[in-house]
């Protein structure tokens, strides 16, 4: 299957369409690559930090499993990779290890992929990061001449060099299934704006700006499933990547690992400020994991930056979406400069809802 990507442009004032259909790899905004893929952490033991409940089972794969295939994906996607690289990897990760990240296997075999530290793979550590095992997977699969199009068992046949070079078949419906499931990209449309504005999420509005029995509720709340993409609203630099997440018994730490709590946690959990030219600021918190972007790094609209979770005080999936915007072009993102997102969004051309 593969993707279409639509471009409309009338004049001075260009609509960007972008219809993720089926199995596509990246699309591209403006000329930047965004994709509908789900962004995770890539970060040392990413694929055990996956609570139960975090990702919903599919099929016969449970939460865990899941989990484990998201970081494939996540890593493919954030090489610029083609979604059929993402299938790939998922379905040799299903025959290698299960989608477990197992610390033990045949001879030294270790991890997702039960790659071998004395043929070069890297340390066991290492190999126990999903991300960076995922990402030796794909750094090998790119030189395998025609990998693109060839069938799946020899593509993952000519990285692995298992004794078993056909088992790899079997496991493609399976792995075609949790990439549309993760990614979303079954029904994923992003319309940029001639103004250069998009909608986050393409979700109903859930609790709004400042009401009467929620007066500090700086930001509108986008409710849609957990994992949904979360684009950037519009070009700029990410000023700010955070866990923020406090039990409120204790003032301890409540973690970004785990779901969030109405009542037992404050903060807005995995969150990202992004800086937009003209003193404008959004901010995008609830995220399932840790954002697929950095401080300092310029996004271009469209962009996925981060998937829908419950992170810090949230009752369940959702995005807080807050704008901030200042009179003097200064970004400050604090209390007093947010706007209601609402009436914003309707004046750059894309509003909220759907």
């Amino acid at each position: 299957m593969t993707g279409r990507v639509l471009v409309l442009c009338a004049g001075l004032v260009c609509a960007v369409i972008v219809v993720c259909a089926g199995l596509a790899g990246a699309v591209f905004v403006h000329g930047a690559a965004t994709g509908c893929a789900p962004t995770g952490t890539t970060s040392p033991g990413a694929g055990t930090q996956t609570a139960a409940g975090t990702y919903p089972p599919i099929g016969d794969w449970d939460g865990i499993q899941v989990g484990n295939a998201a970081a494939i994906i996540t890593t493919g996607a954030t090489r610029g990779l083609p979604a059929r690289a993402w299938v790939i990897a998922v379905a040799t990760a299903m025959q290698e290890s299960n989608l477990r990240n197992l610390d033990h296997g045949d001879r030294d075999s270790v991890g997702l992929f039960q790659q071998r530290p004395s043929q070069g793979w890297g340390t066991p550590a290492q190999l126990l990061d999903p991300g960076y095992a995922a990402g030796k997977f794909y750094e090998r699969l790119v030189t395998v001449d025609g990998w693109q199009t060839m069938p799946l068992t020899d593509a993952a046949q000519a990285v692995q060099r298992s004794a078993y070079p056909d088992a790899y078949a079997i496991w493609e419906p399976d792995a075609t299934t949790i990439v549309e499931h993760v990614t979303g990209l079954a029904a994923c449309t992003t319309t940029v704006a001639g103004s250069g504005w998009t909608q986050p999420v393409h979700a109903h509005i859930g609790s709004g700006f400042r009401t009467t029995d929620r007066p500090g509720h700086d930001g509108v709340d986008l409710i849609t499933d957990r994992g949904t993409p979360i684009h950037a609203a519009a070009a700029g630099t990410v000023s700010r990547v955070r866990c923020n997440a406090t039990d409120t018994r204790t003032g301890q730490p409540w973690g970004c690992d785990r779901d969030g709590d109405p009542t037992l946690t404050r903060g807005c959990g995995w969150y990202v400020d992004i800086d937009h030219p003209g003193g404008i600021v959004t901010r995008y918190c609830h995220m399932q994991t840790r954002a697929a972007v950095a401080e300092g790094q310029p996004v271009a609209a469209g962009q996925v930056i981060g998937i829908v979770g419950s992170t810090g005080h949230s009752s369940g999936p959702h995005l807080h979406y807050e704008v901030h915007r200042t009179a003097d072009g200064s970004h400050d993102d604090s209390s007093g400069t947010a706007v209601d997102p609402v009436p914003f969004m309707v004046t750059v051309g894309a509003p909220l809802g759907r």
